[in-house]
């Protein structure tokens, strides 16, 4: 017989309550990860997917694999709202409702479907049990009828509200392969440490245009357990010139604060992207718009796009700015890492670049690492140059990181280079196209080990799983 141990939610997560549309105000935070919800009032039973619709059904440890499978879903921040929840399935489809049926499908990206797949936690009707409020239809909540699954109005009745409640479980089908590494739909990940402990900053993915708006901190002193730090900076109530397209974000320290470099859009219809930095005390946010304007405006520079920035600071603490999609520009920070000298700005642009620069250095080596082709190609991939400075100049290496088809993994770009605090143990972190059913817009972030040979070059990195 297997026990199903009812995870304690308040001592995994700590709670953030959340108003949702309709002013319904949520109670419950869940810990996200893989889980298996199992009904309150049908011991025994688990939310499963079968033919594409969503019922209750009895999983036990002798039903098939496939049976496991389908009642096992991975809790994710939700795509509409993140202080929500979406639910995905291990084939990478989302739980949603439609016409008030619960199903699950392909995430599209769009603005109505994140809504339908994003769900609100309140207390259910035992100790240690959740509720789930529709995200934009606040007064209904998942319960089951005759087993098959419903978006149903909120009735005052005990039968609903054990109708309406599950426990978080663990899942019955655990993930055995390695990665993502934060659960969910994050990418172009930026990783680096601050006192001895690893922190990542990722692009929120899922959204159609890649119209996200904020950025998460995460946190980790083993790269395997993160800490979620919720929110640091969105661009909807933080960020007066930008509303959308939060991509890209790169922190780095000086002054004995925190700078974090981002890409933004206007609302307005105007596609032209632009470059801002944020400040906080803490690396984990608060970050607040240091300057009110952008740090690099759209098409002040001819050519290339103004996103991707990246930050390197040298070992005698001088900080250099990186950025450009379609032509690489590089530029000496001034010490107050929010300004420096137009005139200054210099291309760096390597043979088959595309977008996001990174750069490092290694025993007196500078790398200038870039991703070819386009984000939403199979073939996006990391490429690399050396040099003796900051600014190069740069002789081409070649592709150290690309897609492993015999994996299913796919897109693996958009990276960042870390060093083991004390060590010269070296991790990239990036992002590939979600695994199994992922494309350019539904894509997660993972960390593999990078090694170099005697010369310095780096050794092609094989995608693990």
């Amino acid at each position: 017989m297997r026990i199903l141990p009812v995870l304690a939610l308040s001592t995994l997560v700590t709670g953030l309550a959340v108003v949702l549309p309709g002013g319904a105000a949520s109670a419950a935070a869940l810990p996200t990860g893989a889980r298996s919800l199992e009904s309150v009032n049908h011991s025994g039973r688990f939310v499963r997917h079968a033919g594409g619709l969503a019922q209750l059904e009895a999983v036990s440890s002798g039903s098939a694999a496939q049976v496991k499978r389908d009642a096992t879903v991975t809790v994710v921040n939700g795509l509409a709202a993140p202080g929500c929840y979406s639910f995905q399935t291990r084939d990478g489809l989302f739980l949603r409702h439609r016409d008030f049926r619960l199903r699950v499908d392909a995430n599209t990206g769009d603005a109505t479907f994140r809504a339908d797949a994003t769900f609100c936690a309140v207390d259910g009707a035992e100790a240690g049990s959740v509720a789930l409020a529709s995200y934009n239809y606040p007064g209904r909540r998942i319960r089951h009828r005759d087993f098959a699954l419903w978006l149903d109005t909120v009735q005052d009745t005990a039968a609903f509200r054990a109708d309406s409640s599950f426990r978080l479980a663990a899942p019955w089908a655990p993930k055995t392969a390695k990665g993502p590494v934060i659960p969910g739909l994050f990418v172009d990940p930026h990783l680096t440490t601050f006192g001895g402990r690893y922190y990542l900053y990722p692009t929120t993915d899922g959204y159609a245009g890649w119209s996200g708006t904020y950025y998460k901190a995460f946190s980790s002193t083993d790269l395997v357990n993160w800490t979620d730090h919720g929110v640091i900076l969105d661009h909807g109530p933080d960020v007066s010139w930008a509303d959308n397209s939060a991509w890209a974000p790169a922190v780095a320290t000086a002054n004995g604060r925190y700078y974090l470099y981002f890409s933004g859009g206007a609302a307005s219809g105007d596609t032209t992207k632009q470059l801002g930095v944020a400040v906080s005390d803490s690396p984990t946010g608060p970050f607040r718009d240091a300057l009110g304007r952008p740090l690099v405006r759209g098409g002040q520079f001819a050519g290339g796009q103004a996103i991707d920035p990246m930050v390197f600071t040298d070992d005698n603490g001088q900080s250099y700015l990186y950025w450009g999609q379609g032509v690489a520009r590089a530029v000496r920070l001034n010490a107050d890492l929010v300004s420096f000298d137009a005139a200054q700005v210099r291309v760096v642009t390597p043979a088959g670049y595309n977008e996001a620069p990174f750069v490092f250095k290694r025993g007196g080596l500078y790398y200038l690492m870039w991703s070819e082709n386009d984000t939403r190609s199979e073939d996006y991939r990391v490429a690399y140059a050396t040099g003796s400075s900051p600014l190069g100049p740069w002789t081409n290496r070649g592709v150290m990181l690309r897609k492993r088809l015999n994996a299913g993994v796919k897109g693996t770009g958009h990276h960042s280079v870390v060093r083991a605090p004390g060590t010269d143990t070296w991790y990239v972190a990036y992002h590939r196209f979600a695994v199994p059913a992922g494309n350019g817009t539904n894509r997660e972030t993972t960390i593999d080990r990078m090694e170099f040979d005697a010369d310095g070059t780096i050794r092609p990195v094989v995608p693990t799983l």
